[in-house]
């Protein structure tokens, strides 16, 4: 009986696995993570086509990973639960802790932006409660209004050039965009320090800030 009920059980637990062992799945769960978006939505985020993404979603459903809804004649996804997001995190940090490919690969790309000064989510924290700072989300409109760090304002990367003078210049700008592997928020900050402006990035994102059970808005500020 004891054996039966492992091998049951280690079954399940396997779907789990399954469901994300496949690059383009881990992908369409980073970028559920930043909102719920539709099929369509996500092909096009991750290069691929709507009948390969929709297979890989449903998989991802299958494994009890995401949740699917009907709005209209589109099917809109989302992350099962917060012990998803949790997951996700922690397989990201384990790989680039353990593999290091991982490690290397990520430092070869973005080894730049140890140049920009990142802010930690603990001192944004104490500096925004302060007023020290103005808080930017650079990730697309969409993905803001899913969810967003507390006091930010909603300047997409493609939309910076155009309201640059919407920023104060007596206060520092800090960026944030969708994460450490996201490249919006070390664009944003380069072209503000171009333009004169102190700034900085956030090296992490909203699903990590929510995470660490702080502070996240939806809908517009």
């Amino acid at each position: 009986m004891n054996r039966i009920f492992k091998d049951d059980l280690y079954e399940q637990l396997a779907r789990v696995g399954k469901g994300l062992a496949n690059e383009h799945r881990l992908e369409l769960i980073d970028l559920i993570c930043q909102g719920e978006r539709t099929v369509d939505e996500l092909a096009r985020e991750a290069r691929l086509s709507t009948a390969s993404a929709s297979q890989h979603l449903q998989i991802l459903h299958q494994a009890h990973l995401v949740k699917r809804r009907r709005h209209g004649t589109q099917i809109r996804y989302r992350i099962a639960s917060f012990a998803v997001v949790g997951l996700w995190l922690t397989l990201r940090d384990v790989a680039v802790k353990q593999l290091p490919d991982v490690g290397q690969l990520v430092e070869a790309e973005f080894q730049i932006r140890d140049e920009l000064e990142p802010i930690n989510q603990d001192e944004l924290e104490r500096r925004l409660s302060l007023g020290e700072v103005a808080l930017i989300d650079v990730r697309p409109r969409l993905e803001y209004l899913s969810g967003h760090i507390a006091g930010a304002i909603s300047i997409p990367l493609e939309e910076l050039e155009a309201r640059i003078g919407e920023l104060p210049r007596q206060q520092e700008i800090v960026a944030y965009c969708r994460g450490p592997y996201c490249v919006f928020s070390s664009q944003a900050v380069a072209r503000l320090r171009e333009c004169g402006f102190q700034a900085r990035r956030m090296e992490m994102g909203v699903p990590e800030w929510e995470f660490a059970k702080r502070t996240v808005e939806v809908g517009a500020a």
